[in-house]
């Protein structure tokens, strides 16, 4: 093998350029580092092998009578500077995706051209010893041209430049540009591409998001905010709508204490007054679910206050029902009753008022007695080993001692005031007789308590305990 080297270096040399591109090639690209430990090896060997024929890039090679060997000589000092650009972009490429990841990739980009620019016009003047003056004037010349030429595309890239700079966005951030938001898949030479809400894709060019407002909704990474506008009759008194939108705010656990949301009259005229709730939630995920569930509270809220959003078509007889009447006739448990009958149920219930921190129902208690939330906030909590945790709030039409009605169970949460409530009660002694001759009736509330042990058994259970991983200390003290 020595033998074979020192009477064939050129050949030798040749080789360990064959072998770079092949182990380049079929390594895998997860392997970076592996892959550069090598290619430096391999340009450390190409190197010995040149400086050891005599072989010194920075000088012309000096076999000119023996034209083959000239030429072979030529081109692999030629291809020393090249393999230098290639490995030392290699080198910076790997630093940089270790500081600034993926978004640095068009930075990388540009000073790999400049270091292979810097390194062919080395080897023009060393090893081919050309007068680089010259070719430094005739290549200003023509990037003149080729720039005027490409202006809007240089315009793009050197904005992302100031993009990858910058970092108002990276990949997978969902943002808004100009009015077109979406989530961000790749930040190239030209353009940046978003991945709308629809499935579609819009490119954006780099120019035009560099000029334009940008709006990131996952920075910061803990908190997104969404908003809900509702419109109601101008008439009704600005102070009861803030506290009605305020008690749906207060039933959405899902949205944050801090920063705390808000209620918002943005506008009023003859035609309607508008009012914004504002918050603020943990994921971006959950932004459609939670406005959709605040709207829903903001509707049922404002209907138990007395108010219907301007949507809303009311019927003259509607308006004319009592307050249990029209709670029986919002709730979805006692809606098939028929009207005579919800006439009668009406006649039977009873109005209970709790102030905030009451205790409606607590837990293990057998209720005799079915409660509907007229108005207020309603919050459940449970014990979980030892510790008390809230599993949900309740509003307006919803029902509280289905358990002890229907299967004279115990109730399994604590059922307290969050904020002032208006509660409805039906006595148990009314109420089996019509649950006897009206199976919907009772199987729709047997479905309900069904969902909700299910629901608290949930809460409930007690995580696995992970298995702590002994040492080798530990197992062999074990076995002593």
């Amino acid at each position: 093998m020595l033998s074979l080297i020192s009477d064939h270096p050129l050949l030798c040399a040749l080789v360990l350029l064959v072998l770079d591109l092949l182990l380049w090639r079929l390594v895998s690209a997860q392997r970076t580092y592996w892959k550069i430990g090598t290619r430096l090896v391999i340009f450390s060997l190409f190197s010995v092998l040149l400086f050891n024929e005599g072989l010194n890039p920075m000088v012309p090679a000096q076999w000119v009578d023996d034209v083959p060997r000239h030429l072979a000589a030529t081109g692999l000092q030629i291809a020393w500077w090249l393999f230098a650009a290639r490995t030392l972009t290699e080198l910076i490429g790997a630093a940089m995706m270790q500081r600034v990841g993926h978004t640095g990739r068009l930075l990388q980009d540009l000073l790999g051209a400049v270091i292979f620019l810097i390194a062919v016009i080395a080897a023009l003047a060393y090893v081919l010893d050309l007068p680089v003056k010259g070719v430094l004037a005739t290549s200003g010349a023509v990037a003149i041209i080729v720039g005027l030429a490409l202006q809007s595309t240089l315009s793009d890239v050197f904005s992302g430049i100031v993009l990858n700079t910058t970092k108002p966005y990276q990949l997978d951030d969902w943002i808004s540009i100009d009015g077109t938001e979406g989530r961000v898949t790749d930040i190239d030479w030209r353009a940046t591409r978003l991945q709308t809400s629809q499935g579609s894709m819009a490119v954006i060019p780099n120019s035009l998001a560099a000029k334009a407002k940008i709006i990131n909704f996952s920075r910061p990474s803990d908190v997104h905010g969404l908003s809900i506008s509702v419109q109601v009759s101008p008439h009704a008194r600005p102070q009861k709508v803030i506290e009605a939108l305020e008690r749906a705010m207060i039933g959405c656990r899902a949205l944050l204490a801090s920063p705390a949301p808000c209620v918002t009259l943005k506008s009023s005229g003859s035609s309607g007054a508008e009012y914004e709730i504002s918050g603020f939630v943990a994921s971006m995920g959950q932004k459609r679910d939670v406005r959709n569930q605040l709207y829903d509270l903001a509707f049922r809220h404002l209907r138990a206050s007395g108010i219907s959003l301007l949507s809303t078509t009311e019927s003259a007889s509607a308006s004319a029902f009592s307050r249990p009447r029209a709670l029986l006739e919002s709730s979805s448990i006692f809606s098939t009753l028929r009207q005579e009958e919800k006439d009668t149920f009406s006649q039977n219930m009873t109005l209970q008022t709790f102030r905030p921190g009451d205790m409606i129902l607590p837990a293990g208690e057998v209720s005799d007695h079915l409660l509907i939330i007229e108005s207020g906030v309603v919050s459940v909590t449970l014990v979980r080993n030892g510790l008390t945790l809230e599993g949900g709030r309740m509003g307006p039409g919803e029902v509280i001692g289905e358990a002890g009605i229907v299967a004279e169970q115990a109730t399994l949460a604590n059922f307290s005031a969050k904020t002032f409530c208006s509660l409805y009660r039906i006595e148990n002694t009314y109420l089996k007789p019509c649950l006897e001759a009206r199976r919907d009736i009772s199987d729709a509330m047997k479905n309900l308590l069904d969902v909700r042990i299910h629901l608290a058994e949930n809460l409930t259970r007690e995580a696995p305990k992970p298995i702590a991983k002994k040492r080798f200390l530990q197992w062999l003290r074990s076995r002593a």
